[in-house]
């Protein structure tokens, strides 16, 4: 009976010596990709300087807005996947608000299409567990996948962690926008809309996709 308690203790503090191993792995690789932010974001502060580009009236100097773009790039959970998703866009036109409305929409529509991706995905991932079937598959990714403007919308508040400027040789205004929003937020988006697919014309869920939407 000792013997057995011994065994149990030595197999707790062995699982706990792991988790803490583990834990100190996490603070680790996190502290590293937070050096990594810092550096990326100088170089690329500089990058953007000598392209000619200038901060928005108001706006945080460069450097700064380059790192809080690389901190939620480089923010992972614990299991390394990345919490947040970017979107570019860039517009040119007479003057700097125009270029810059333009410039937004374009990044949230970059955004939406990386929504579009992860519908792709999930598809994918459902029909290789035999939750959907191939024409059902192709039929939800056709649709969906060009569904844009609808993502845009559904998007809803976003990060713009940089928004810049430059003025172009012909007198021309271009601004630059990164925007990010929750790598999370982007999945529900994704998921709602294949849900609401599959019960176009009332069709009922099964229990299985029922459980997998989360759903009720």
């Amino acid at each position: 009976m000792k013997f057995l308690a011994v065994l149990v203790m030595l197999s707790l503090s062995m699982g706990v010596s792991a988790q803490n191993a583990l834990q100190r792995k996490l603070k680790e690789n996190k502290a590293a990709l937070k050096e990594k932010a810092s550096k990326d974001a100088k170089k690329e502060a500089k990058r953007y300087q000598k392209e000619g580009w200038e901060v928005m009236p108001g706006g945080l100097p460069m450097e700064k807005q380059c790192d809080r773009l690389f901190m939620f790039l480089d923010d992972f959970d614990d299991d390394m996947n990345p919490l947040y998703i970017d979107g570019t866009g860039s517009s040119v036109a007479e003057n700097m608000s125009a270029a810059q409305i333009q410039a937004t929409e374009l990044a949230r529509m970059e955004l939406a299409s990386k929504i579009g991706s992860e519908v792709t995905g999930i598809v994918d991932n459902m029909v290789a567990n035999k939750m959907l079937a191939d024409d059902q598959a192709a039929s939800i990714t056709t649709t969906l996948t060009e569904s844009k403007s609808i993502f845009s919308q559904k998007l809803g508040r976003v990060q713009t962690p940089l928004v810049l400027q430059r003025v172009l040789k012909n007198k021309n205004k271009e601004v630059l926008v990164r925007m990010v929003a929750k790598k999370s937020a982007i999945d529900e988006i994704a998921k709602e809309a294949i849900r609401a697919e599959l019960e176009k014309d009332g069709k009922e869920l099964s229990e299985e996709l029922k459980a997998f939407f989360g759903k009720d």
